[in-house]
């Protein structure tokens, strides 16, 4: 895949941006309450599948390599070991399925960008849950069952992720005309 300058430089604004919303942190728990699966929905959004998940491959990959862009201000590859990490993983495919379901698409609604929102929020969902439940049952040590894991990693934080669905559908919807149609 051959990008662009102006590529390059939304992909690596993204992966800063991600990098921010994970020192914007409230620890709550096993995972904590941060602004990363905003940039994660915008950069999908306005980006569009292949480089806004290259943005989220490249944030996991620093954080991977020890430049510490974690939750907590943590990075290195024991990271992999962390209840968190499946939403790491989460956010590289949930950028490109946001971004399959709306990027370059003619006259979208902010409906088709909030569904959009929510398919990329299950996407984090999806991986997040289950590798937080086989961390602190099978690397951890601690018991806990699917149900406890689905609350722990996912019901509790429901209403601020729908909040932040509904703020990257407003401002990917304001923002998505400069980003895609403007060759300046």
């Amino acid at each position: 895949m051959k990008l662009s300058v102006k590529e390059m430089v939304l992909i690596s604004l993204f992966t800063a941006l991600t990098a921010i919303g994970a020192f914007l942190s409230i620890p709550i728990g096993e995972v904590p309450i941060t602004l990363q699966s905003l940039f994660t929905l915008l950069s999908g959004l306005l980006l569009g599948p292949k480089p806004g998940s290259l943005s989220q491959g490249l944030y996991v990959f620093l954080g991977l390599l020890g430049v510490r862009i974690f939750a907590n201000f943590e990075g290195g590859i024991q990271y992999i070991f962390k209840p968190s990490f499946g939403f790491l993983i989460g956010f590289i495919f949930a950028s490109f399925i946001v971004g399959k379901l709306v990027y370059k698409k003619p006259s979208l609604s902010f409906r088709q960008f909030f569904t959009a929102s929510l398919a990329g929020t299950l996407v984090i969902y999806l991986f997040g849950v289950p590798y937080m439940y086989l961390i602190l049952n099978y690397v951890s040590g601690i018991e806990i069952g699917f149900l406890a894991a689905l609350k722990a990693g996912c019901l509790i934080f429901l209403p601020g992720d729908l909040l932040k669905a509904v703020l990257a559908s407003f401002i990917g919807r304001k923002l998505v005309n400069i980003i895609w149609y403007n060759n300046h």
